[in-house]
This record gives C-alpha cells, structure tokens and sequence, in this order.
C-alpha cells in the first residue's frame, strides 16, 4: 500500500489489524513506538525499587509493589505486541546492552527517599497518562488501542499515589523541604518526556500515520495543564506558569538548560541545545547500567546455574 493511501485510509478512520494492512513506514513507526514504551515502563520499575524499602506503612508498601506490578505488566503489553510484529521480546529484554534502551532519561537516576517516589508518580507518571492516553484516544493501531484502556486507568492510579504521598509530606517542614528538592530535578526532566520542539522535529511518521494524535509541544501543554495547577495548590514551587494574555502555558527558565547529573541539578544560567539534550540522552545517566543489569540478572544467572549443572 502506498503512502499517501495509507495516510488517507488512516485519517478518514481505518484502524490497523494486521501486518498485511501496514506499509513499510508505518511498521518501522510503530515497532520504534512500542519499544519506547516497553522499555519506559519496565525501566521505571528499577528506581522505585530503590526506596521501596522505606515505605512509611505496609499499606504505602503494598501500594507501590501493586504500581511495579502495573508497569511491568504495561511493559509486557508493548513487548507482547512487538512479538507481533516479528521482534524477540527475550532478546530485547534480557540481551540488549543498557545504552541501547529507549527509556527516558530520567529513569537513569536512583531516588533519594520515599517523597521522591510521591514525586516520581505524581511528574513522570502524569506524563506516561498523557503520552498513553493520547495514543489510547487516537492510535490507528487497534490491538495497542484495546491493550490501553487498561495501562490508561493504571497510569491515572500511580499518578494519583503521588499526589497523596506529595500533600502528605507537605504538611510537615523537613519532609516539605524534601518535595521541593525533588520537584526541582524532576519538573524539568518529565518536560523532557515529550521530546524536542515542534519546530525542531524532523520525523513525523507517528502523527502521520495516526500513532499518536497531539504534537510534542501540545503534550508538552497538556501535562502542564494539570502539573501546574497541582503543585500550586499544595505551595511547591515550580519555574512554570499560565498565561493569561496567551492561554498558554509558559516554562520561567531556559528550557533545554544544562543539567547537572552528579548533583541532580539544572543549571537555569545555562541555556542549552535540543542536540545536547539528545546528546545526553544516548549518553545515558549515572544508573542506566545497573537498572538495566538488575532487570537481565536473574536470566543471567539462570543461565550460568543451567550450564554449570548440565
């Protein structure tokens, strides 16, 4: 099928079912599409599981192993559907090097303490809810569609634990202070989740052929549409506001700016580049290896204990 007819058959309503109903183009999109997001949602798990040990109460703790629990199954969803589509999903997983996973920046980094994973669910899961949800509301991929009325529901779940674990630990001075040190890493870093500006994009398969339906830059709004609103109500500071003369959410710093990864702190004088962050990115952060590696252990393992007895 050609381009141009796809795209129209695509646009007027048509969803995809199979691999015969897929140009080259489209494959290529929605592979590179689903692996993101497998690898985003299992690499979060590993940096939850740093504090998850701090849980205030067994309740706090049940609450986050039912979290993980989520998004390992959202993970399985995308590598399931890559099966589909003629991928190994063991070989993904488990033989992939840690730089070649698609998983945000952000999920490179440990968390500090237990209010670090309020903030964690509360900024970052907000934006998985509005990346999967617009594709939930628009893909053209229909066995991704169906997949998502549940990760969409999830999603709203894990965001909503964060919220609760951030109003609780803003009622107190020292664990107060401890949200706002975390908000002030992380708010810029779930702005990133939506990728480089409209303007600088120069791929658009995904908006072309219906796999998502806003632009970088509208997603990018809408999660600002609700972080903004939240943090304010609850006294968190953030370098974000709404404009009234221009309806428009605006961000108060220089947005790429450079971070600094050792402290985990942006650097507001620095202005950067969209080739820099992407640069950073492929670099990876401090923890990518040993996410990674504690995500392949036990397979290794098993692996090594099976020759050894065999």
């Amino acid at each position: 099928m050609t381009q141009a007819l796809l795209k129209e058959k695509l646009h007027a309503g048509f969803m995809v079912e199979r691999l015969e109903d897929m140009n080259e183009e489209y494959f290529q999109a929605l592979k590179q599409t689903l692996t993101i997001v497998g690898d985003t949602e299992l690499l979060s798990v590993p940096p939850l599981l740093t504090v998850y040990d701090q849980a205030p109460t067994l309740n706090h703790k049940i609450t986050a192993l039912a979290i993980m629990q989520d998004e390992i199954g959202h993970a399985h969803i995308a590598y399931r559907l890559l099966k589909d589509l003629g991928e190994n999903p063991d070989e993904l997983v488990f033989e992939r090097p840690a730089h070649r996973w698609k998983n945000p920046y952000a999920f490179d980094f440990d968390l500090a303490n237990w209010v670090e994973l309020g903030v964690f669910n509360a900024l970052f899961d907000r934006a998985g809810y509005t990346l999967l949800g617009d594709a939930h509301q628009h893909t053209s991929y229909g066995p991704w569609k169906r997949a998502l009325v549940k990760v969409d529901k999830e999603e709203l779940f894990h965001l909503r634990n964060g919220e609760i674990i951030m109003k609780a630990a803003m009622e107190h001075p020292e664990t107060r202070a401890e949200v706002q040190r975390a908000v002030d890493w992380m708010f810029l870093m779930a702005l990133e989740f939506f990728g480089v500006e409209d303007n600088r994009k120069s791929r658009s398969a995904q908006l072309d052929y219906k796999l998502k339906g806003k632009t970088n830059d509208e997603l990018r709004q809408k999660w600002l549409s609700t972080a903004v609103p939240f943090c304010e109500s609850i006294g968190v500071k953030i370098p974000a506001h709404y404009d009234e003369q221009t309806e428009r959410y605006v961000i108060d710093v220089p947005f790429p700016c450079k971070f600094d990864s050792e402290n985990k702190k942006w650097l507001h004088d620095q202005p950067d580049t969209w080739d820099n962050v992407i640069a950073r990115f492929k670099k990876r952060g401090p923890f990518n290896e040993q996410f990674v590696a504690r995500i392949q252990k036990g397979k290794h393992e098993l692996e090594e204990l099976r020759k050894e007895v065999g």
